[in-house]
């Protein structure tokens, strides 16, 4: 069987939830990891959700920021939301899918949102830089010690970590999302956890590949000013499995639009 999962940074899920019904309707994966869903969870659009033909919805949310929620076609066996950096601010869930997913049964899927980090690269100097290092730190924390079993690992993760991941490596050097030390911390937990990202897997450099780009850019498709922030990852043991991975690069032209792309890997299970 074939399991297609989708990742995306949607910006506000009310504000868009008519452009979440259009993805899905054009890219039809099987499961959907949303990112900053800015929803608590008395007003998340549960139903609406469902009535796009995914069932099976879990997230955790909070007043206009942060949030993550999962999509799927396929029951859950276990849904975990997970606090990181002692605090209960909505960036991680995971969900292990059930028996009823046929040959993905078992598979673990994480959705994380880490903290963008602010605009100073100094963790002395930016608090909000020093959480974000502290929380690629109890991710690499966690990926060393995780269980050993088929896992796929998605979210907005907030470092385009290699040179062709930005459109200019030697202008975003002292930029927060590709300084040495985030993309140094990313990659040294995606090793030390075994797994494979997905999209380079497939496309190596030296190969531009982008997820975003910013509203600053009035004319972002002419400048193409990206970078790479929104990754799936799949454990080894599911390496020889993926088949595809494609960015939807078209969705930034929608009305509207999260300055995120949707991010779609295809396994054959």
């Amino acid at each position: 069987m074939k399991l297609s999962v989708t990742t995306w940074n949607i910006n506000s899920v009310r504000l868009r939830i008519d452009q979440v019904e259009r993805a899905l309707g054009e890219i039809g994966p099987d499961v959907l990891c949303l990112q900053e869903t800015k929803c608590p969870d008395n007003c998340f659009p549960l139903k609406a959700l469902q009535g796009f033909g995914y069932p099976h919805v879990v997230q955790v949310g909070q007043k206009g920021y942060n949030g993550v929620a999962i999509l799927s076609r396929f029951p859950f066996e276990k849904v975990e939301p997970q606090n990181w950096c002692e605090r209960q601010d909505a960036r991680h869930i995971s969900v292990t899918l059930g028996p009823e997913a046929g040959e993905a049964a078992g598979v673990e899927i994480h959705n994380f949102y880490v903290p963008a980090g602010g605009d100073v690269p100094d963790p002395d100097l930016n608090p909000k830089f020093k959480h974000k290092l502290q929380f690629l730190a109890e991710m690499r924390d966690w990926a060393g010690k995780r269980d050993r079993r088929p896992t796929i690992v998605v979210g907005d993760l907030n470092v385009a970590p290699l040179e062709h991941d930005v459109w200019s490596h030697k202008q975003l050097l002292d930029v927060v999302s590709h300084t040495p030390i985030e993309t140094e911390a990313l990659e040294t937990l995606r090793q030390e956890g075994r797994f494979v990202d997905s999209a380079r897997h497939l496309t190596p450099e030296p190969t531009k590949l982008y997820t975003w780009w910013s509203y600053r850019s009035p004319d972002w498709a002419a400048a193409n000013k990206g970078r790479r922030l929104d990754h799936v990852w799949i454990s080894d043991d599911l390496g020889s499995t993926l088949q595809s991975v494609d960015i939807h690069g078209h969705v930034r032209g929608w009305m509207r639009p999260s300055d995120h792309v949707p991010v779609t890997a295809t396994l054959s299970l």
